[in-house]
């Protein structure tokens, strides 16, 4: 009797002891399957938030780290989960593997396709845009604030002789590849990309129409450019663009000096200076018309693609002279004689002393 009793026992604290092995196995496996489904959900849940209205973008240079990344997205409030991101980015090893460029943080999005196109380097493209440049200098600044390129980089790359062999060009001439309007371009483009790049879109803006009407001057893309850089500096006015380029074409055709107040200006470097006095004239510099014929060795600005275009399409007249209009607008009288041009001048110098009296 008590041996059955012994053996009931022994088999029921066996089937105790599986019970309770099932059971631990069935919450361990539980837990698991929790844990991995929890890590699955942080992995594939909305984890950034963009306000309405707002974007936000994440930069990376080549001395970014990880932990810069991470105060990026904190500092502009764009994570939810700071410690699911962290640990999905080493899964992937993101951190030994950073990416330079720009990229946007979209609202909703989860770890996983941030960390998909940060170490894809899929980038949201800036819309690169400049005007209104004056000189070199002014403009790889005006790089500088857009891209990652820094302003001496792009300065060397524009000097540099052995890339602009490669492209039959002058450092002085380089400047007329930067056809003034808006391009999308990754942030990260390194300074010989970004002159490639504009080289391609001069080459799309001087199409074959544009190349014959240059042909026809018998001036180069540049040399219209050099010259159209001048006739921007002379005026805003589109009205008169094209009769200032017929005006100096006729000079050029005649072997006279330009006699442009705005390449003294630009020899000078003063860009403040309101009249150009007979000392301007007289500084010596390639750039000053006054003391040497035909064209500068290159643009006295990016040239605007209005003012190239009114060098191309040109109003035909007799037009040797030009000054500033006595009523102060911004317009010009033209004249064929040096006398016609003379009563203009007084005309302006009467109005422009009388206006600074006033002052």
């Amino acid at each position: 009797m008590k041996k059955k009793q012994a053996k009931h026992n022994t088999k029921k604290n066996k089937t105790h002891l599986k019970q309770k092995i099932i059971i631990s196995f069935s919450i361990i496996v539980f837990l698991l399957i929790a844990f991995f489904a929890y890590q699955c959900y942080t992995y594939f849940l909305p984890n950034f938030k963009v306000k309405n209205g707002e974007r936000v973008f994440i930069y990376i240079t080549k001395e970014t780290t990880f932990n810069d990344v991470v105060s990026q997205l904190t500092t502009q409030n764009a994570i939810k989960n700071v410690h699911s991101f962290k640990r999905w980015a080493k899964m992937h090893s993101y951190p030994k593997y950073i990416k330079t460029g720009r990229y946007e943080v979209i609202d909703g999005m989860s770890n996983k396709d941030l960390i998909f196109n940060l170490s894809r380097k899929i980038q949201t493209p800036i819309k690169f845009t400049f005007n209104n440049i004056r000189t070199k200098n002014q403009l790889c600044k005006r790089i500088d604030e857009q891209l990652m390129i820094d302003s001496a980089t792009m300065h060397n790359t524009l000097e540099n002789k052995e890339i602009l062999l490669k492209y039959n060009v002058s450092k002085e001439e380089v400047i007329a590849f930067f056809i003034p309007n808006t391009y999308e371009i990754y942030w990260d483009i390194s300074a010989t990309d970004l002159l490639a790049r504009m080289y391609r879109e001069y080459q799309k803006f001087w199409n074959k129409q544009r190349l014959e009407k240059a042909e026809k001057i018998n001036l180069k893309p540049v040399q219209i450019a050099t010259l159209a850089s001048i006739i921007d500096e002379e005026t805003n006015l589109k009205k008169d663009k094209s009769i200032i380029a017929g005006l100096y074409l006729n000079r050029l055709k005649r072997g006279m000096p330009l006699q442009a107040c705005p390449t003294a200006r630009f020899a000078v470097g003063d860009f403040s200076l309101t009249r150009i006095l007979y000392e301007h004239t007289q500084f010596d510099s390639p750039y000053n018309t006054y003391r040497y014929k035909g064209l500068p060795p290159g643009p006295i600005r990016v040239a605007s693609p209005e003012g190239i275009d009114a060098v191309l399409n040109y109003t035909k007249s007799n037009y040797l002279y030009m000054c500033a209009k006595e009523t102060m607008n911004g317009e010009h009288n033209f004249a064929s004689t040096l006398s016609e041009h003379n009563r203009n001048a007084q005309r302006y110098q009467k109005a422009y002393n009388q206006l600074f009296r006033k002052r």
